[in-house]
């Protein structure tokens, strides 16, 4: 797995940025069944940055924690059958790595909402990583069967890496 970081902020977290995202997403495609070697990118943001990728990218005018930007059309949720005709898309020509997407989280989202919810900034962070992998993956909440499946899928992967809210 490739794992691009690039943190747009002068904040520094006390736990390895980069370690911890990449283990919640090796998680999660583990636990998902992809067979591929993947690249994913993620940016560090804040309020302010966030509140303009969600204006420009989704014509929503408001700050949110984390976006997900899947680059696989899913008709299946982690159904990672490429059909050849796609794969020139979906493959890094060079590493022949799929580019799974690109995860957008608000840094200042990250502290408010481990405060609010009584746990650590790790977990939260953690868990937008693992939400956001998921979205990836092709799953969505717009349903209330939709969310249950996400919930449960997140606090698995969470409990397997012993991220919990203690």
């Amino acid at each position: 797995m490739t794992f691009y970081v690039e943190n747009e902020t002068d904040f520094e977290f006390d736990f390895d940025m980069k370690a911890v995202a990449e283990a919640v997403a090796e998680e999660v495609l583990d636990s998902e069944g992809c067979d591929y070697e993947v690249q994913i990118n993620l940016l560090l943001t804040d309020n302010d940055g966030i509140h303009e990728y969600n204006k420009q990218f989704r014509d929503i005018d408001r700050e949110t924690d984390v976006l997900s930007f899947p680059n696989l059309d899913f008709e299946v949720p982690a159904l990672f059958d490429i059909p050849e005709d796609m794969e020139a898309d979906y493959f890094d020509p060079e590493t022949g790595e799929l580019i799974l997407g690109d995860i957008i989280i608000s840094k200042d989202r990250v502290l408010e909402q481990a405060e609010n919810y009584g746990h650590s900034v790790k977990r939260e962070f953690a868990f937008l990583v693992a939400h956001s992998m998921l979205h990836l993956c092709g799953y969505d909440h717009m349903e209330p069967e939709e969310s249950k499946v996400m919930e449960s899928k997140q606090e698995a992967v969470l409990q397997k890496l012993g991220i919990t809210r203690d």
